[in-house]
């Protein structure tokens, strides 16, 4: 059994991380559509796919469990306020042409993750993980004032999805992946339903033929699909490689934004993501390091 899970962990970690990386591809296939229309499809779909994926897993249970307790729904409900403004500063900035800065809010996102554990959990950071601290806001003052204001997409992207997480940990022991996901989108459906129709009433709801609706309801999986991959890598892979793969997306976006969209690099942004990018390699190796120095507990 430990074979089986050993041998599936990585290419189902690298999926999913690499939709991930991908979805700057995706979303241009959706306009004319707005951020906020193609959100909002994202949001109804996703449920749409949640509900079919509990039930072929049997984990509708679950769903049922955090749908009747009063303080993970409400827990899960913040968790949906986040998710929903990541989603639409992610749309927002890939439809605009700025996929570098969503790169780089999603490279900022570990370093924020951190300095979020000393502000709001107390936690004490070691001398390495204070330089990474440093570098990453380093990077923040090097690109506002090279670039001649704040990188708000990438602090916006950061912050929710640092937020989302700080939420997601709180109720991750007792709610699985999937039926929280679940959860966070019944919360945002009735106001993306909402939406959507008066998008309609208004005549200005996108309908560009079966193929532009067969991409918008597709935004569901795209959305799903990558989650689940994530949540079986994670129970088969250790936390160390699981840490290292999460910089494959924000990677990927970076490429496809430099080489596929041709965006600019002018010399202010390549400081800021070097920055970023030495605090991200000091991340990592302290934690490997602190990794083998905590006992492994003995094997059964």
């Amino acid at each position: 059994m430990t074979q089986h899970r050993d041998r599936w962990g990585l290419p189902l970690g690298i999926g999913a991380f690499a939709i991930w990386g991908g979805m700057p591809l995706f979303f241009p296939l959706l306009q004319p559509a707005g951020a906020l229309e193609i959100v909002a499809n994202r949001i109804v779909w996703s449920l749409v796919f949640c509900l079919i994926a509990l039930a072929v897993l049997r984990q509708l249970g679950d769903f049922r469990d955090a749908l009747r307790s009063p303080r993970t729904l409400g827990t899960l409900a913040v968790a949906s306020v986040l998710i929903v403004a990541n989603w639409s500063v992610y749309v927002y900035a890939v439809n605009t042409g700025r996929v570098l800065d969503a790169a780089l809010g999603y490279f900022i996102n570990p370093v924020l993750t951190v300095l979020l554990g000393v502000l709001i959990l107390r936690e004490r950071l070691r001398p390495a993980q204070w330089v990474a601290v440093g570098c990453g806001a380093a990077s923040v003052v090097v690109l506002s004032t090279g670039l001649g204001g704040l990188p708000w997409i990438s602090l916006c992207l950061a912050l929710t999805f640092g937020f989302y997480g700080l939420v997601k940990n709180r109720v991750g022991r007792t709610v699985p992946a999937l039926p929280g996901l679940a959860v966070e989108t019944v919360v945002a459906t009735p106001f993306a339903i909402a939406y959507l129709v008066w998008l309609g009433s208004a005549g200005t709801f996108t309908d560009y033929g079966v193929g532009h609706s067969l991409l918008l309801m597709s935004s569901g999986i795209v959305t799903a699909l990558p989650l689940l991959l994530f949540g079986a890598a994670a129970r088969r892979l250790p936390l160390s490689v699981v840490g290292m793969l999460q910089y494959l997306g924000p990677a990927l976006q970076f490429l496809v934004g430099l080489f596929v969209f041709g965006e600019q690099m002018p010399p202010a942004r390549w400081a800021g993501f070097v920055l970023v990018w030495v605090a991200l390699v000091l991340l990592t190796v302290d934690g490997i390091r602190q990794a083998r120095k905590t006992p492994r507990p003995g094997l059964t």
